[in-house]
Parts: C-alpha cells; sequence; structure tokens
C-alpha cells in the first residue's frame, strides 16, 4: 500500500469517476442509499441511543458501500448485505472488533463536536425556521437564518478535521488490516497530502447538495410554488448524495496504490 499524491485537478476527476461509477448498477446504488438513510431515519426517532447506533456503525457501513464499488466495477450483483461485509470478515475477528471502535471513536468527536457548536450557536432560534412557523416575525427569522449560517460553518470547520482521520481509516482497517492509530493517522496523512484535491472536490459537491437546492427553493418560493419545491430537490439530492458516496471509492483509487486490479473510467 503506497500513499500517492496527486494534482488539485484530481478532485474533478474523482466526481467524473463517481458518476461512471454510479452508471454501471445505479439501482443498487440508489437502493444502498435510500435503505441507509431510511434505516438512519427510523434510528433516531429512538432519543439517544438510535442516533448513537448510527454513529458507531458508520465506519461498518462506509466499508460495506466502499466494497459495492468494487463488486459494481466487477459486475458483479450488489445485495443489501453488503453493508454488513466489515461485521462479518471471514479472515478474523479482529476487523469486526477494530471497525465497531473506530465507531465508538467517531461518536465521541461527534459528541464533542456537538457540544462545541452549542456553546456557539443558539439552537433554539433555529426551531421556528426548522418547523417552517408561519408565525415568525422578519427580526426572528433574521436571527434564525443568522444562526443557521454560523451553525453550518462553525459545524463544518470543527468537522473538518474529524473527516479527515475518518475519510480512509475505515477501509484502511477492512482491507489493509490497519491497527486503528495507524489507519487514522494514514487517513490524515492522504487528505493532507492531497489536500487541493480534497478542496476542490468539496467544494464542487458543496455547490451541488447545498447552493442548489437553496437556490431552487428560493426560486420556488419567488414563484409562489414553495410547496412543490421538495418535489424537485429531493431526487435530485438522492442522485448527487449517491454519486457523491460512489466517487469517495475514487478518492481511495487515487490517493493509494494497491495490488486490486480494478479499473475505473471517467
Amino acid at each position: 500500500m503506497k500513499l500517492n499524491s496527486v494534482a488539485a485537478s484530481e478532485g474533478y476527476v474523482w466526481i467524473r469517476q463517481g458518476i461512471w461509477l454510479f452508471k454501471q448498477n445505479p439501482l443498487g446504488f440508489i437502493a444502498l442509499v435510500f435503505m441507509y438513510v431510511f434505516l438512519a431515519q427510523l434510528a433516531i426517532l429512538i432519543p439517544l441511543a438510535g442516533v448513537l447506533v448510527v454513529l458507531i456503525l458508520t465506519p461498518a457501513l462506509s466499508v460495506g458501500f466502499m466494497t459495492a464499488c468494487r463488486q459494481a466495477i466487477q459486475r458483479e450483483r450488489i445485495v443489501p448485505t453488503v453493508y454488513l461485509v466489515a461485521l462479518r470478515s471471514p479472515t478474523s475477528n479482529e476487523v469486526r472488533n477494530r471497525i465497531l471502535q473506530l465507531g465508538l471513536i467517531y461518536s465521541v468527536l461527534i459528541l464533542i463536536l456537538s457540544l462545541i457548536a452549542s456553546m456557539v450557536v443558539d439552537f433554539q432560534a433555529l426551531i421556528p425556521l426548522l418547523t417552517n412557523d408561519k408565525n415568525m416575525s422578519s427580526v426572528a427569522t433574521a436571527h434564525a437564518m443568522s444562526q443557521l449560517y454560523s451553525a453550518v460553518l462553525v459545524g463544518g470547520l470543527i468537522y473538518v478535521p474529524i473527516a479527515m482521520v475518518m475519510w480512509f481509516a475505515p477501509v484502511l482497517i477492512a482491507w489493509e488490516n490497519m491497527p486503528i492509530g495507524k489507519a487514522l493517522f494514514a487517513s490524515w496523512m492522504a487528505c493532507w497530502t492531497n489536500k487541493g484535491a480534497f478542496i476542490i472536490y468539496m467544494s464542487i459537491w458543496s455547490l451541488f447538495l447545498i447552493a442548489l437546492p437553496l437556490g431552487l427553493g428560493i426560486l420556488f418560493d419567488a414563484m409562489g410554488l414553495g410547496e412543490y419545491v421538495s418535489f424537485a430537490i429531493a431526487p435530485l439530492s438522492m442522485a448527487g448524495l449517491t454519486v457523491m458516496y460512489c466517487s469517495f471509492f475514487a478518492t481511495w483509487k487515487s490517493c493509494f496504490t494497491d495490488n486490486d486490479a480494478e479499473v475505473m473510467g471517467s
């Protein structure tokens, strides 16, 4: 396993490769993402425990989706049970234990992030905005919007180092049998070494998954069709989210050189 240094323009290539990979089995990938979103929504209905379970299982689910990407390239069938591949490793129980321990570490990091964000952002002010309260005054709406932007900014800045250590760590543990500490460090180094490509990559996805839906919402509101905007945004966001998940595999193949034979198009 060798860490590669790539050009900043590779960030755009990763997205093109994600689109190519998505087209190999669009229904299979969409089904995986839909199942994850649906089960996550059900889980968070259970206060605290449900959220904790989702966070702990996040690294395992990540390995599952990356495995599905491998299967798509090899023209193999994608089935929902691929999400469990890291938890039933045929080689050793050590991989499963490390993946679950990584999930606990991720949960603690997200808890710390939430605590820091709560010190900066007035989340109470966001409730009327998120529940679409029609009785909000213009002053309250302006305050809520400022808090929303603050939440996105603060949360995003704090999450960057978490994302860097977690980006490749699950796959390095599951596929390369790395210890947790070494996997976290290798993931950080891969992201830092290729930070130019990741900046372009994340900037493009931010425009598509955040700015574009916001722009559509403003446009529909201006046309008096605000109640219909979800019909346009929901399928667009689902497709975009699925392609983004597919492009994670492209970042892996680009940042690390291994002995696998998968070849990706663009």
